[in-house]
C-alpha cells in the first residue's frame, strides 16, 4: 500500500466540528435508553482539558463498558454527544456503558500523544469504575480506522500500572476487550513508503514518525500471550487499509495463543457499510469477553 493511500484513508476520516472548550460536566436530557453526561475531564494537556462523555444504560446495565477511541486521522473532534446515540444504541440496549474519548488532536499533537491519552482515559475510567457504577476489569476498547489502530495498542500494550510516580500511571491501563474496525496495524509500511509521498505526509503530520517509532506505535510489533481478545473487522476490497493489516495481526495472535476473531466482509470497501452485522458481531464479541463475574447491581 502507498503512502498516498494511507494518507487518503485518514484524509476521509477528518472530522469538522471544533474541539470543546469547556471543563463543565453537562448533564443532557435522558432519552430513552440512556443518560448522558457530556464532557468529564479524565486529565489535562498544555492547559487543555481532555475530556469524554458517559452513556449509561437506563435499562439492564450490565456492569461492563466500552471506550468508544473518536480518531480519524489521529484527529480526535468534538460533536453533541446525541449525534453518536444512533451508532450506539445497540449497545446500550445490550445493557454496556459507553464513553466516547477523545484524545489530544493532530496536527498539534502526534500518535504518541494519542496513544497516551487514550491510555490515560483508561486508567481514568478504571480508577473511577465505583463512580461511574461499572466493573474495573470489564472494560473494552473500540475505534474505526485510527481508532482501530489506537484500540488495538491498548489492547497489545496495556499496563498493570504500579508506577512509583503519584497518580493515575499507578491505576492499569489493561483493557479486557478490543473491537478494531478496519484498522492499520502496521506504521512501517507508510514511513518505508514516505519519500515518494512527502507531500502527502506534509498534510497528516500523525504520520511523520522515524521508522523506531513507527514500529513502536504498530499494534503488530507488541503482540504477546497476554493481549486482550481482540476483534478485528476488515473490508476485502478496502483499498486503503488492504485486508492484510488484519490478516497480519491475525496470523501474530494465532503464534501467540491470543484470542481473536479476524472477520472480513469480501465486497466492502473502507466503509464497512453492513453496520447491523458490525454491531451484531461486536455485541457477540463483549458478550463472550466480558462475562459477568460480579453482580451488576453492587456497582450500581
Amino acid at each position: 500500500m502507498t503512502m498516498r493511500l494511507l494518507t487518503a484513508l485518514l484524509g476521509s476520516l477528518l472530522l469538522a466540528s471544533a474541539l470543546a472548550d469547556t471543563e463543565t460536566r453537562t448533564p443532557y436530557a435522558e432519552s430513552a435508553i440512556a443518560t448522558i453526561e457530556s464532557n468529564v475531564v479524565f486529565g489535562h494537556k498544555d492547559g487543555l482539558a481532555m475530556t469524554l462523555d458517559v452513556y449509561r444504560p437506563v435499562e439492564s446495565a450490565n456492569g461492563a463498558a466500552l471506550l468508544f477511541l473518536v480518531s480519524g486521522g489521529w484527529r480526535s473532534s468534538w460533536s453533541p454527544p446525541e449525534r453518536s446515540l444512533p451508532f450506539f444504541a445497540p449497545f446500550l440496549e445490550a445493557g454496556y456503558a459507553v464513553f466516547r474519548v477523545r484524545h489530544g488532536s493532530s496536527p498539534r499533537y502526534g500518535i504518541p500523544d494519542a496513544y497516551s491519552d487514550v491510555t490515560r482515559a483508561v486508567r481514568f475510567v478504571r480508577s473511577r469504575a465505583d463512580e461511574f457504577g461499572v466493573d474495573p476489569d470489564r472494560l473494552a476498547a473500540m475505534g474505526n480506522s485510527a481508532g482501530g489502530h489506537l484500540a488495538l495498542l491498548l489492547g497489545t500494550r496495556g499496563d498493570d500500572g504500579g508506577a512509583p510516580d503519584e497518580g493515575l500511571a499507578r491505576t492499569p491501563s489493561r483493557v479486557a476487550a478490543v473491537i478494531a474496525l478496519v484498522p492499520p496495524t502496521d506504521l512501517t509500511i507508510a514511513v518505508w513508503e514516505s519519500p515518494e509521498s512527502l507531500p502527502s505526509y506534509r498534510q497528516f503530520p500523525a504520520l511523520d514518525l522515524p521508522m523506531e517509532r513507527a514500529a513502536e506505535f504498530s499494534p503488530l510489533e507488541h503482540v504477546t500471550p497476554d493481549d486482550a481478545p481482540s476483534l478485528i473487522i476488515m473490508g476485502g476490497a478496502d483499498e486503503l487499509v488492504p485486508v492484510f493489516h488484519g490478516e497480519r495481526i491475525a496470523s501474530a495472535f494465532d503464534r501467540e495463543n491470543v484470542p481473536h476473531d479476524l472477520i472480513i466482509f469480501p465486497e466492502a470497501g473502507h466503509n464497512l457499510g453492513d453496520w447491523q452485522r458490525v454491531h451484531d458481531e461486536s455485541i457477540r464479541w463483549l458478550n463472550t469477553h466480558l462475562a459477568a463475574t460480579t453482580d451488576p447491581s453492587s456497582l450500581q
